[in-house]
């Protein structure tokens, strides 16, 4: 019973030892990501390991893993327009490190970054680009905004060795006191086409009235001449003439209104 005691302990420590042994003298790169060692005696290496195991030496290299994969990266900052107004604008940035340069951006950057450069070039490039329009075209020239936006920043974040793959702006805001002053001008427009309408309305009836009683007077001395010269026979005939000019009389009314609502 002591011999398998023994053995389970030496087993044990065996694997242990060589589990040890591994991670000490090894190390991992994974799907996605690079490294590279860090010499406590020379300093940051040249080499860049791709995706496996790599060997080390304990405690005198470390290893170094960044990621190369594309990641998103939401910066958002408040900018003035060229119209002196402020507003709120987010970008989405789609990013990676340039791969043959990762030791130049571990030793002039170091790791994160997407933390200490991309809101920065974000920060330049937004000013820029918002200060050369109002608000107005902000909103109308969205499409041309945007594409300014991605160049600088794809142009800028190449100095730093940083791919830029896709840039959208996911944010737009105003400061309350444009969005107040937006709604009051919608307001009035509103009630100024509402007035218009309450005036032409009320040209149009007065122009009916008109019509319908020049119409009116104008059938009744139809009917009257009728019933002075042919008598109770020809009052029908008559009556059906005066019908007929006072219904072309209610068509050039309506084509009345309809010019009236196309203005």
């Amino acid at each position: 019973m002591e011999k398998v005691a023994n053995k389970v302990i030496f087993v044990t420590t065996l694997v242990a030892g060589t589990y040890i042994g591994l991670k000490a003298f090894t190390f991992t790169v994974d799907g996605g990501q690079r490294g590279f060692l860090f010499d406590r005696s020379t300093g940051l290496q040249p080499k860049i390991y791709g995706e496996g195991i790599h060997l080390k030496l304990p405690f005198v290299q470390s290893p170094i893993i960044q990621e190369i994969r594309l990641q998103a990266k939401s910066v958002a900052l408040m900018a003035l327009t060229k119209d002196q107004q402020t507003v709120d604008i987010a970008v989405r940035m789609l990013h990676a490190p340039i791969e043959e340069h990762l030791v130049e951006i571990q030793k002039t950057i170091g790791l994160n970054y997407e933390e200490k450069i991309l809101p920065s070039i974000a920060s330049e490039v937004l000013n820029r680009v918002v200060a050369q329009y109002d608000t107005n075209q902000l909103v109308s020239m969205n499409e041309k905004v945007s594409q300014e936006v991605k160049e600088g920043l794809t142009v800028k974040a190449k100095e730093f060795k940083i791919i830029i793959q896709d840039v959208s702006i996911i944010h737009l805001g105003f400061s309350r006191e444009y969005a107040q002053a937006i709604e009051q001008k919608f307001v009035a427009k509103q009630q100024a086409q509402r007035q218009m309408f309450i005036v032409e309305k009320d040209d149009v009836e007065k122009t009916a009235k008109v019509i319908i009683s020049e119409g009116e007077a104008i059938a009744a001395q139809i009917i009257n001449e009728a019933a002075k010269k042919y008598g109770g026979v020809q009052i029908e005939i008559r009556r059906l003439e005066a019908t007929k000019i006072f219904a072309e009389m209610m068509a050039n009314l309506l084509n009345l209104v309809n010019q009236k609502k196309q203005k």
